[in-house]
């Protein structure tokens, strides 16, 4: 099977929380004989901040942001028995939408691959016109990293023809307990990008509790956070390249997640960040959303704030000995239960069974 992504980008994280999630379950249906190519803009600075080089499991293709780039790229899918479109590439999303579709052949696969479901169907719900509503009924899959039946039953109301989840998962090989670095050492270390549907929460789940405790240690990890005031308490990190992302994990006390508004509100919306920490063996504080109990066990394996108040309680009440008992419990649950070689291992079974479907519909 040939499978064409269009996608932000594979090879670099920088203003792109997708990028590891592409890595898992791509290199995971890869390591199960799929032949991926990904497809990515040499746009928003990405390729200047790459965190790895094109994997040997993948053939990757960076096209200049011009419509001229976008031609000759989407022409490629073509060669593709799996088109994919992904929300989000961030350059002509529009014309990738357009063109890839149009570029595939008859007898392939078309899929929708939304990165983000809950923002985009806020955007598309009351839009008759928006390119990705007429293009629905067309599509043979969609696919969402996120929101369960909710937002698979939304899809379907707008005319998608089938909708599944592909959840987050953990890649053992990239996430894993290492030892503890000194300049991570912190009572609550928390990685997000700036971004306008986050930054009330985090400065809710974050930056209040870190004013409550003044003698405690804060670290902020991520890009956009430069000329914003927090307490004296926190100290700003900027852009943590994925390759020190376990070392930060393992060298919190505790480690905080915090989803984006439209993804707390819809629920069943793990993000990378979540395994990841998990993964590396992390004491994860999150915030409180529907269906994280389908993941991690409250209490046991995760902590769950449903405000500021509450991480202020949780940080009191930790201990070291306490939090290295969560971190090892979530360890062993996202290894056993979680690993993107069993996501994979499903989207392989709906991608081939869907495109068996197509093509004996076609001989029929």
């Amino acid at each position: 099977m040939k499978l064409a992504v269009y996608g932000s980008s594979l090879l670099s994280a920088y203003w792109n929380g997708a990028a590891t999630y592409y890595r898992g379950i791509l290199g995971a249906l890869a390591a199960r004989g799929v032949e991926v190519t990904f497809f990515e803009p040499d746009a928003l600075d990405r390729q200047q901040h790459r965190d790895i080089d094109p994997p040997d499991w993948c053939r990757v293709v960076v096209y200049p942001a011009t419509p001229e780039g976008v031609a000759a790229a989407t022409a490629e899918a073509a060669a593709a028995d799996v088109a994919v479109k992904t929300s989000g590439v961030g350059y002509a999303d529009d014309a990738l939408l357009e063109q890839v579709f149009a570029h595939a052949r008859d007898d392939a696969l078309k899929v929708w691959w939304d990165v983000d479901a809950p923002a985009t169907l806020a955007e598309i719900a009351d839009d008759d016109t928006h390119p990705l509503r007429a293009a629905l009924p067309e599509l043979d899959l969609v696919l969402t990293y996120g929101g369960g039946d909710v937002v698979c039953r939304r899809y379907a109301a707008l005319g998608a023809k089938d909708c599944v989840a592909v959840y987050n998962g953990l890649d053992p090989a990239t996430h894993h307990p290492v030892p503890p670095e000194p300049r991570f050492t912190c009572d609550l270390g928390l990685l997000a990008n700036r971004l306008p549907d986050r930054e009330e929460r985090i400065d809710r789940f974050f930056l209040e509790p870190a004013a409550e405790l003044p003698d405690a240690r804060f670290l902020l990890g991520g890009s956009g956070w430069d000329d914003k005031t927090v307490p004296p308490g926190v100290l700003k990190l900027g852009h943590v390249g994925t390759a020190f992302h376990n070392a930060f994990n393992c060298s919190a006390r505790a480690v905080l997640n915090v989803n984006r508004a439209s993804m707390a509100q819809t629920g069943y919306s793990p993000p990378t960040r979540l395994f990841e920490a998990a993964g590396a063996g992390a004491c994860v504080i999150t915030d409180a959303w529907r269906g994280v109990e389908m993941f991690l066990t409250p209490g046991e394996e995760v902590l769950v704030a449903r405000d500021g108040a509450d991480v202020v309680d949780a940080l009191g009440e930790l201990t070291p000995e306490r939090a290295r008992e969560i971190g090892a419990a979530a360890l062993d649950r996202v290894r056993a239960e979680h690993t993107y070689a069993r996501r994979a291992e499903a989207l392989a079974e709906t991608l081939t069974a869907a495109l068996a479907a197509k093509r004996g519909d076609r001989a029929a």
